[in-house]
Protein backbone atom coordinates (compact mmCIF):
# COMPACT_ATOMS: atom_id res chain seq x y z
CA UNK A 1 0.00 0.00 0.00
CA UNK A 2 1.01 3.86 -0.50
CA UNK A 3 1.42 6.10 2.34
CA UNK A 4 -1.25 8.25 3.09
CA UNK A 5 -1.05 11.78 1.86
CA UNK A 6 -2.57 14.68 3.66
CA UNK A 7 -3.96 17.30 1.67
CA UNK A 8 -4.62 20.58 3.31
CA UNK A 9 -7.16 22.91 1.60
CA UNK A 10 -6.00 26.49 2.08
CA UNK A 11 -7.99 27.87 -0.70
CA UNK A 12 -10.87 29.83 1.10
CA UNK A 13 -11.13 33.57 0.70
CA UNK A 14 -11.54 33.90 4.76
CA UNK A 15 -14.59 36.33 4.07
CA UNK A 16 -16.28 36.20 7.64
CA UNK A 17 -12.69 36.78 9.29
CA UNK A 18 -11.53 39.84 7.24
CA UNK A 19 -8.37 38.40 5.65
CA UNK A 20 -6.03 35.45 5.27
CA UNK A 21 -6.76 33.52 8.09
CA UNK A 22 -4.48 30.70 7.20
CA UNK A 23 -1.33 32.51 7.77
CA UNK A 24 -1.99 34.52 10.53
CA UNK A 25 0.82 33.72 13.37
CA UNK A 26 -1.11 32.06 16.86
CA UNK A 27 2.00 32.18 19.14
CA UNK A 28 5.48 34.58 19.74
CA UNK A 29 7.50 32.04 17.43
CA UNK A 30 5.22 32.65 14.18
CA UNK A 31 3.49 29.61 13.97
CA UNK A 32 0.44 29.43 12.64
CA UNK A 33 -2.92 26.51 13.17
CA UNK A 34 -1.36 24.68 9.85
CA UNK A 35 2.06 24.21 11.73
CA UNK A 36 -0.01 22.19 14.61
CA UNK A 37 -1.67 20.33 11.97
CA UNK A 38 1.60 19.02 10.08
CA UNK A 39 3.22 18.74 13.17
CA UNK A 40 0.54 16.23 14.74
CA UNK A 41 0.63 14.65 11.15
CA UNK A 42 4.23 13.77 11.17
CA UNK A 43 3.99 12.42 14.29
CA UNK A 44 1.14 10.14 12.75
CA UNK A 45 3.63 8.90 10.05
CA UNK A 46 2.70 11.61 7.15
CA UNK A 47 5.29 11.98 4.80
CA UNK A 48 4.28 14.21 2.22
CA UNK A 49 1.78 17.42 2.63
CA UNK A 50 -0.28 19.53 -0.14
CA UNK A 51 -1.29 22.68 0.52
CA UNK A 52 -4.87 23.27 -1.90
CA UNK A 53 -4.41 27.26 -2.23
CA UNK A 54 -4.98 29.98 -4.79
CA UNK A 55 -2.85 30.58 -7.22
CA UNK A 56 -2.11 34.37 -6.22
CA UNK A 57 -1.46 33.51 -2.51
CA UNK A 58 1.48 30.88 -3.70
CA UNK A 59 4.39 33.39 -2.25
CA UNK A 60 2.93 34.81 0.55
CA UNK A 61 2.01 31.02 1.74
CA UNK A 62 5.78 29.62 1.36
CA UNK A 63 6.90 32.64 3.29
CA UNK A 64 4.47 31.56 6.09
CA UNK A 65 4.97 28.06 6.31
CA UNK A 66 6.20 25.71 3.37
CA UNK A 67 9.85 27.04 3.27
CA UNK A 68 9.63 25.56 6.90
CA UNK A 69 7.76 22.43 6.28
CA UNK A 70 9.57 21.55 3.45
CA UNK A 71 12.78 21.13 5.26
CA UNK A 72 10.67 18.43 7.35
CA UNK A 73 7.75 17.00 5.12
CA UNK A 74 7.69 16.51 1.09
CA UNK A 75 5.35 19.41 -0.12
CA UNK A 76 3.47 20.33 -2.83
CA UNK A 77 1.03 22.96 -4.34
CA UNK A 78 -2.44 22.68 -5.99
CA UNK A 79 -4.14 25.67 -7.23
CA UNK A 80 -7.70 25.81 -6.66
CA UNK A 81 -9.17 27.96 -9.82
CA UNK A 82 -12.24 28.83 -10.19
CA UNK A 83 -12.16 28.61 -14.25
CA UNK A 84 -11.41 24.87 -13.63
CA UNK A 85 -14.67 23.48 -14.43
CA UNK A 86 -15.65 21.41 -16.83
CA UNK A 87 -16.44 22.19 -20.55
CA UNK A 88 -18.91 23.58 -21.28
CA UNK A 89 -20.14 25.47 -18.92
CA UNK A 90 -18.86 29.18 -17.77
CA UNK A 91 -18.25 30.96 -14.51
CA UNK A 92 -20.87 33.31 -14.07
CA UNK A 93 -20.19 37.41 -14.14
CA UNK A 94 -19.56 38.15 -10.58
CA UNK A 95 -18.86 34.74 -9.39
CA UNK A 96 -15.38 35.41 -6.99
CA UNK A 97 -16.14 32.12 -4.53
CA UNK A 98 -14.36 29.48 -4.96
CA UNK A 99 -16.53 26.23 -5.95
CA UNK A 100 -16.27 24.48 -2.54
CA UNK A 101 -14.28 21.83 -0.91
CA UNK A 102 -15.10 18.72 -3.22
CA UNK A 103 -14.01 21.26 -6.04
CA UNK A 104 -10.92 22.03 -3.65
CA UNK A 105 -9.94 18.59 -3.48
CA UNK A 106 -9.94 17.64 -7.23
CA UNK A 107 -7.33 20.08 -7.69
CA UNK A 108 -5.05 17.89 -6.22
CA UNK A 109 -5.54 15.24 -8.62
CA UNK A 110 -2.03 15.21 -10.20
CA UNK A 111 -0.33 15.19 -6.44
CA UNK A 112 -2.65 12.28 -5.12
CA UNK A 113 -1.46 8.48 -6.29
CA UNK A 114 -3.07 6.63 -3.30
CA UNK A 115 -4.81 7.11 0.05
CA UNK A 116 -5.24 10.87 1.37
CA UNK A 117 -6.35 12.87 4.41
CA UNK A 118 -8.14 15.81 3.91
CA UNK A 119 -8.46 18.69 6.45
CA UNK A 120 -9.11 22.42 6.45
CA UNK A 121 -5.90 24.64 6.93
CA UNK A 122 -7.54 26.75 9.54
CA UNK A 123 -9.10 24.26 11.94
CA UNK A 124 -6.84 22.76 14.78
CA UNK A 125 -7.76 19.53 14.82
CA UNK A 126 -6.17 17.08 17.93
CA UNK A 127 -3.02 14.65 18.15
CA UNK A 128 -4.93 11.75 18.22
CA UNK A 129 -7.18 12.65 15.21
CA UNK A 130 -4.08 11.98 13.04
CA UNK A 131 -3.19 8.84 14.65
CA UNK A 132 -6.50 7.44 14.34
CA UNK A 133 -7.22 8.49 10.38
CA UNK A 134 -3.43 7.80 9.42
CA UNK A 135 -3.77 3.83 11.27
CA UNK A 136 -6.93 3.67 9.13
CA UNK A 137 -6.02 4.69 5.98
CA UNK A 138 -2.89 2.67 6.02
CA UNK A 139 -5.05 -0.93 6.89
CA UNK A 140 -7.63 -0.56 4.92
CA UNK A 141 -8.13 -0.32 0.85
CA UNK A 142 -11.25 -0.32 -1.35
CA UNK A 143 -13.16 -3.71 -2.15
CA UNK A 144 -16.49 -4.23 -2.84
CA UNK A 145 -16.82 -1.04 -1.62
CA UNK A 146 -15.05 2.35 -1.09
CA UNK A 147 -13.43 1.87 2.14
CA UNK A 148 -13.51 6.05 3.19
CA UNK A 149 -13.44 7.33 7.12
CA UNK A 150 -13.77 10.78 8.87
CA UNK A 151 -13.09 11.89 12.37
CA UNK A 152 -16.40 13.07 14.28
CA UNK A 153 -16.21 15.78 17.15
CA UNK A 154 -18.80 16.50 19.33
CA UNK A 155 -20.44 19.99 17.84
CA UNK A 156 -20.52 21.41 21.63
CA UNK A 157 -16.65 21.35 21.04
CA UNK A 158 -16.52 22.76 17.57
CA UNK A 159 -18.65 26.20 18.15
CA UNK A 160 -17.48 29.52 18.24
CA UNK A 161 -18.94 32.35 20.62
CA UNK A 162 -17.88 34.53 17.95
CA UNK A 163 -21.01 33.99 15.50
CA UNK A 164 -22.06 31.19 13.61
CA UNK A 165 -19.87 28.32 11.79
CA UNK A 166 -20.92 25.53 9.43
CA UNK A 167 -20.69 21.64 10.10
CA UNK A 168 -21.60 18.70 8.56
CA UNK A 169 -24.43 16.84 11.17
CA UNK A 170 -23.29 13.23 11.31
CA UNK A 171 -25.87 10.29 11.54
CA UNK A 172 -24.02 6.71 12.14
CA UNK A 173 -25.10 3.02 12.51
CA UNK A 174 -24.63 0.54 15.41
CA UNK A 175 -21.40 0.04 13.32
CA UNK A 176 -19.82 2.74 13.67
CA UNK A 177 -20.69 4.13 9.84
CA UNK A 178 -22.04 7.01 8.63
CA UNK A 179 -25.30 6.99 7.05
CA UNK A 180 -25.62 10.57 6.26
CA UNK A 181 -24.02 14.20 6.49
CA UNK A 182 -26.09 17.20 6.06
CA UNK A 183 -24.48 20.45 5.83
CA UNK A 184 -25.50 22.98 8.01
CA UNK A 185 -24.28 26.46 7.09
CA UNK A 186 -25.24 28.39 9.94
CA UNK A 187 -25.39 26.99 13.39
CA UNK A 188 -24.37 29.40 16.38
CA UNK A 189 -24.78 28.97 20.16
CA UNK A 190 -28.19 30.66 21.39
CA UNK A 191 -29.54 31.17 24.92
CA UNK A 192 -29.68 27.48 26.59
CA UNK A 193 -28.10 25.26 23.63
CA UNK A 194 -26.87 25.51 20.06
CA UNK A 195 -29.29 25.60 17.06
CA UNK A 196 -28.80 25.84 13.62
CA UNK A 197 -31.33 27.89 11.07
CA UNK A 198 -31.56 27.60 7.27
CA UNK A 199 -33.88 31.00 7.22
CA UNK A 200 -31.23 33.99 7.58
CA UNK A 201 -32.81 33.44 11.36
CA UNK A 202 -36.22 33.83 11.09
CA UNK A 203 -36.94 30.03 12.52
CA UNK A 204 -33.97 28.05 14.59
CA UNK A 205 -33.48 24.41 15.09
CA UNK A 206 -31.54 23.09 18.33
CA UNK A 207 -29.07 20.66 17.60
CA UNK A 208 -27.74 18.59 21.07
CA UNK A 209 -24.19 19.14 22.04
CA UNK A 210 -23.42 15.93 22.06
CA UNK A 211 -24.60 15.96 17.77
CA UNK A 212 -21.69 14.07 15.85
CA UNK A 213 -20.11 16.47 13.09
CA UNK A 214 -17.87 16.38 10.54
CA UNK A 215 -15.11 19.02 10.64
CA UNK A 216 -14.05 18.41 7.52
CA UNK A 217 -11.33 15.39 8.24
CA UNK A 218 -12.03 12.57 5.93
CA UNK A 219 -9.50 9.93 4.61
CA UNK A 220 -10.12 8.97 1.23
CA UNK A 221 -8.73 6.11 -1.47
CA UNK A 222 -7.73 7.73 -4.47
CA UNK A 223 -11.33 6.91 -5.68
CA UNK A 224 -13.15 9.60 -4.51
CA UNK A 225 -11.63 11.96 -7.01
CA UNK A 226 -13.42 10.26 -10.09
CA UNK A 227 -16.36 10.56 -8.24
CA UNK A 228 -16.05 14.45 -7.56
CA UNK A 229 -15.48 14.66 -11.03
CA UNK A 230 -18.42 12.43 -12.54
CA UNK A 231 -20.90 14.46 -10.05
CA UNK A 232 -19.55 17.70 -11.01
CA UNK A 233 -21.31 18.69 -14.38
CA UNK A 234 -24.80 17.97 -12.97
CA UNK A 235 -23.80 19.82 -9.21
CA UNK A 236 -23.44 22.67 -12.42
CA UNK A 237 -26.47 22.14 -13.84
CA UNK A 238 -28.47 22.66 -10.69
CA UNK A 239 -26.34 25.33 -8.79
CA UNK A 240 -25.89 27.78 -11.63
CA UNK A 241 -29.47 27.72 -12.47
CA UNK A 242 -30.61 28.11 -8.63
CA UNK A 243 -27.35 29.86 -6.71
CA UNK A 244 -24.94 31.28 -9.21
CA UNK A 245 -22.66 33.32 -7.49
CA UNK A 246 -22.48 30.70 -4.27
CA UNK A 247 -23.36 27.13 -4.85
CA UNK A 248 -20.61 25.29 -3.50
CA UNK A 249 -19.95 21.84 -4.23
CA UNK A 250 -19.32 20.13 -1.18
CA UNK A 251 -16.78 17.18 -0.10
CA UNK A 252 -19.41 15.71 2.20
CA UNK A 253 -22.21 16.07 -0.34
CA UNK A 254 -20.16 13.85 -2.34
CA UNK A 255 -19.50 11.34 0.16
CA UNK A 256 -23.37 11.28 1.34
CA UNK A 257 -24.52 10.36 -2.18
CA UNK A 258 -21.98 7.44 -2.67
CA UNK A 259 -23.52 5.77 1.69
CA UNK A 260 -26.63 6.20 -0.21
CA UNK A 261 -25.84 4.23 -3.15
CA UNK A 262 -24.56 2.03 -1.03
CA UNK A 263 -21.29 2.69 -2.91
CA UNK A 264 -19.16 3.31 -0.28
CA UNK A 265 -18.26 2.80 3.51
CA UNK A 266 -17.45 5.27 5.88
CA UNK A 267 -15.66 4.53 9.07
CA UNK A 268 -16.34 7.41 11.66
CA UNK A 269 -13.47 7.86 14.04
CA UNK A 270 -14.40 10.21 17.29
CA UNK A 271 -12.66 12.33 19.17
CA UNK A 272 -12.90 13.91 22.11
CA UNK A 273 -10.80 16.43 21.70
CA UNK A 274 -11.85 20.49 21.48
CA UNK A 275 -11.99 22.30 18.43
CA UNK A 276 -9.78 25.32 17.78
CA UNK A 277 -10.23 28.02 14.64
CA UNK A 278 -10.24 31.33 13.68
CA UNK A 279 -13.49 31.85 11.61
CA UNK A 280 -13.62 35.04 13.26
CA UNK A 281 -11.07 37.65 14.09
CA UNK A 282 -12.62 37.72 17.68
CA UNK A 283 -11.27 33.78 17.88
CA UNK A 284 -7.92 34.28 17.53
CA UNK A 285 -7.29 34.63 21.14
CA UNK A 286 -9.15 32.05 21.94
CA UNK A 287 -6.79 29.88 19.79
CA UNK A 288 -3.04 31.39 20.96
CA UNK A 289 -4.32 30.66 24.83
CA UNK A 290 -4.94 27.38 23.70
CA UNK A 291 -1.72 26.73 21.96
CA UNK A 292 0.28 28.75 24.81
CA UNK A 293 -1.44 26.34 27.43
CA UNK A 294 -0.59 22.78 25.07
CA UNK A 295 2.68 23.95 25.67
CA UNK A 296 3.15 24.99 28.91
CA UNK A 297 1.62 21.32 29.64
CA UNK A 298 4.28 20.11 27.17
CA UNK A 299 2.62 18.84 24.82
CA UNK A 300 4.33 20.76 21.97
CA UNK A 301 7.64 22.28 21.96
CA UNK A 302 8.32 25.82 21.96
CA UNK A 303 9.60 25.45 18.21
CA UNK A 304 7.99 22.94 16.49
CA UNK A 305 10.32 22.73 13.91
CA UNK A 306 14.01 22.99 15.90
CA UNK A 307 15.97 20.29 14.95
Amino acid sequence: MKKPVLVIMAAGMGSRYGGLKQIDPVDDQGHIIMDFSIYDAKLAGFEKVVFIIKEENEKDFREAIGSRVEQYMETSYAFQRIQDIPEGFAVPEGRAKPWGTAHAVLSAVHEIDGPFAVINADDYYGRDAFQKIYGYLSAHEDDEKYRYTMVGYELRNTVTDNGHVARGICEVNDAGELTAVTERTRIEKREGGIAYTEDDGATWVPIPGETLVSMNMWGFTRSILDEIQAGFPAFLEKGLRENPLKCEYFLPSVVSGLVEQDRASVAVLSSADKWYGVTYKEDKPVVVAAMQRLKAEGFYPEDLWED
